[in-house]
């Protein structure tokens, strides 16, 4: 680093008042902040949610567990698997690796604050030409050498820029914003992760359900098989009709042992969300019983701090306002202070002596004239990227309304379906068992009776469907619903870079630091 020595110096041997006072101007000029204050961007918010007419609103409002989403469910199974994808999901570990990169960047964005300081010792030992008289050296084929001469040298070097116009201000408040959008974009992939979990384990749960249903109704058409059986050996029935009735039973086996394959994809998705290797990993069969349960709605502006999404969006639009102040502080003057110091001598004996010592202190300050438009390009840049984060936060929001309407439609219409589809199992299976007794007096042909049944099952196989759905419309609800985050949850500007990023809990889905700090806030 160079080392600028005073221009001029005082009579009165205070060589250090003049950049004393310029250092104290300069530092109370530190506060002025160039680029635009942010202010949150308006979004459209209905008043209220359109498909909410004849759907059940949960009373008390905290009916939803806050974190623990899915413990409305009741499932002991589903919150164990829940669990583990806190602590074994890689997605989330990727998720927060990037977290603990921000969070640290906002330490090196403060690091601009300070002075940077060096130190340095350093030898040379050098050789000159001797052109000058009186100086004693050897004559070689080249000229006259002089004598060999070392030199020590022990410096210390100092500089710091003042922030003045706000730059590194403008900086931090960038590095802040983006690790909050961070901690919201972990947040989103856990919710993400959890709502998928929850969704193929009710799906896997309404295989199971199926999977009952077909081997019930193997049994069931075994009997009818035997009494088709009997009725040929009587010479009631014919072969076709045996043969109808076996063709019959063969195809639902079929159908019971294709669900396994179904079955077995679900459980190694689940098994990846987990963490586990799918060859290590399996879930004891059991039936589907459960119903939705009433999921708390609440007003649509709440989900502007529902949604971790969503606050997310919203803190990048904070941290592009902030780069557009870092470019508009390129306009301005750039003022450095800078100081060395040290000792040199020709051996280290000397080089300590107080008359080795050296020092100089003095002010820098610089001007772009000309760059080709460079800042006026970066400037615009970074306000064109402000505007496209302003447009990617109000398109999430519609996006959330979305999500929420189209579930709330979803849970309400499926509900519907399923008493109506209720309503003809229960007309179905009247239908096969008045069939199969008029085919047992000999009123009717086994056509009928096949015909009765294939309704039947086709019927409870679909209700067994729209069971499934429901349960996935619920889940995708509480997730479009934010899954009981809350925008408070982010981490607040004060604990930024005081504490040790290894440190996180986030992973062990606890709460993050309170307090939605305010985006000026250096």
């Amino acid at each position: 680093m160079a080392r600028i020595g005073m221009a001029c110096r005082m009579s009165t041997g205070l060589d250090w008042l003049m950049p004393t006072i310029l250092a104290g101007v300069l530092i109370l000029l530190n506060g002025c902040t160039v680029g635009p204050n942010y202010v949150r961007p308006t979004a459209e918010v209905p008043g209220v949610y359109k498909e909410m007419e004849g759907w059940k609103v949960a009373q008390p409002k905290d009916h939803l567990t806050r974190g623990a989403w899915w413990e409305i469910y009741n499932d002991p199974e589903l919150n164990a698997l829940e669990e583990q994808v806190n602590i074994s999901n890689q997605s989330l570990k990727v998720a927060e690796a990037q977290f603990q990169q921000a969070r640290a960047l906002v330490i090196v964005a403060r690091a601009a604050y300070f002075p940077t300081a060096s130190v340095g010792v350093s030898y040379t030992r050098s050789q000159a030409l001797a052109n000058v008289g009186g100086v004693t050296g050897t004559t070689g084929a080249t000229g006259t050498t002089g004598a060999p001469t070392s030199n020590f040298m022990l410096i210390g070097d100092a500089s710091w820029e003042p922030d003045l116009w706000g730059r590194v201000r403008r900086s931090v408040e960038a590095s802040k914003a983006t690790v909050q959008a961070t901690a919201a974009d972990l947040e989103s992939t856990r919710l993400l992760v959890q709502a998928e979990l929850a969704q193929d384990y009710f799906l896997l749960r309404g295989l199971d359900r199926q999977k009952h249903l077909l081997d019930e109704t193997v049994v069931a058409f075994q009997k009818t098989l035997e009494l088709t059986k009997n009725r040929y050996a009587s010479g009631v029935a014919s072969r076709a009709e045996v043969l109808q009735a076996d063709t019959q039973l063969k195809t639902t086996q079929a159908q019971a042992i294709d669900v396994g394959v179904q079955r077995s994809q679900l459980e190694h998705a689940i098994a990846l969300l987990v963490g586990k290797p799918a060859s290590l990993f399996s879930i004891p069969f059991r039936p589907l019983t459960a119903v939705p349960p009433a999921v708390p709605v609440g007003v649509p502006s709440e989900l502007l701090e529902r949604r971790p999404d969503i606050a997310g969006a919203e803190r990048r639009v904070a941290a592009a306002n902030a780069q557009i102040g870092v470019a508009v502080a390129a306009y301005y003057p750039t003022v450095t202070l800078s100081a060395s110091g040290g000792f040199e001598g020709s051996n280290l004996s000397r080089m300590l002596s107080w008359a080795s010592r050296f020092w100089s202190v003095g002010p820098g300050i610089s001007e772009t004239v000309y760059d080709g438009g460079l800042r006026r390009g970066q400037t615009a840049a970074a306000r064109a990227a402000y505007d496209g984060t302003v447009a990617s936060y109000r398109q999430t929001v519609l996006t959330g309304f979305q999500e929420v309407e189209d579930n709330l439609a979803a849970l309400r219409i499926l509900e519907e379906e399923a008493k109506a589809q209720d309503e003809a199992v229960k007309a179905a299976q009247q239908s096969v068992d008045f069939t199969t007794n008029q085919y047992k007096a000999g009123t009717v042909s086994y056509l009928n009776v096949l015909i009765a049944q294939t309704v039947a099952l086709n019927d409870e196989v679909t209700a067994v469907g729209i069971a499934s759905r429901r349960m996935t419309a619920s889940v995708l609800l509480v997730k479009a619903l934010g899954g009981g985050w809350d925008a408070s949850s982010l981490p607040s500007a004060k604990d930024f870079g005081r504490k040790d990023p290894k440190q996180s809990q986030s992973t062990e889905n606890k709460p993050l630091p309170v307090d939605l700090p305010n985006a000026n806030t250096p």
